[in-house]
C-alpha cells in the first residue's frame, strides 16, 4: 500500500510507520480546516461594519434616543425564514410634528437594510407589523425619523436556531 505525505513522496505504509497518513499532511489538513473557519468571523465583522455605517448614513449629525419607540421581536426564531416583527412609535401626530419613517437593520444579514416604511400627518399613528428573514443570531435595529429632525430607536437581540438567509 502506498501512501503520500507532505512532500508527496509516495512511501510504502510499512515504511512509514503504518496505515493512515502522516503528522505532516494531518497538521496541514487542520491548518487548511482551520482557516475555512475564519472568514466566517471576518464576514460578520465586516456584516456588523455595513449595518452602522448605514445607520451613520441615516442618522447623520442626529441623536438618536432610545424611547418612545417599541420594537417587538421574538428572544428565539425557530425559523430565521420568518421571524414576525412589530414596530410602534408612541409620538402624537400633529401636522408639525409626525414620525416620517421607520426603518428596520439586521446587524447580521447580507444585507442589513431590511425595509423602510413611509407617513405622513394623515396616518395618525406609525405602526407597522411584519415578518423578516434573519440569516443568524444578531441585533435588530429599528429607526424612527421625526418630521422635526428627531430620530428614535429601539434595538433587539434574536437568537435563530435555522437560518433563513442562506448564512
Amino acid at each position: 500500500m502506498k501512501t503520500r505525505t507532505w512532500e508527496s513522496d509516495e512511501v510504502d505504509s510499512e515504511e512509514s510507520g503504518g496505515p493512515g497518513i502522516s503528522r505532516r499532511v494531518m497538521l496541514s489538513r487542520s491548518a487548511a480546516t482551520m482557516s475555512l473557519l475564519v472568514p466566517n468571523y471576518a464576514f460578520s465583522e465586516d456584516r456588523i461594519e455595513q449595518a452602522r455605517v448605514a445607520i451613520a448614513k441615516l442618522a447623520g449629525d442626529r441623536v438618536l434616543e432610545e424611547r418612545g419607540i417599541t420594537l417587538k421581536t421574538p428572544a428565539i426564531a425557530e425559523n430565521g425564514n420568518t421571524v414576525p416583527v412589530s414596530i410602534e412609535v408612541d409620538v402624537p401626530f400633529t401636522p408639525a410634528r409626525y414620525v416620517k419613517a421607520i426603518h428596520l437593520f439586521a446587524e447580521q444579514n447580507p444585507s442589513p437594510e431590511i425595509a423602510s416604511f413611509f407617513f405622513t400627518p394623515a396616518n395618525v399613528i406609525a405602526s407597522v407589523s411584519t415578518r423578516i428573514r434573519l440569516a443568524k443570531t444578531q441585533r435588530v435595529i429599528a429607526i424612527a425619523e421625526l418630521s422635526d429632525g428627531g430620530a428614535l430607536t429601539a434595538a433587539n437581540d434574536v437568537k435563530v436556531t435555522i437560518g433563513g438567509c442562506g448564512g
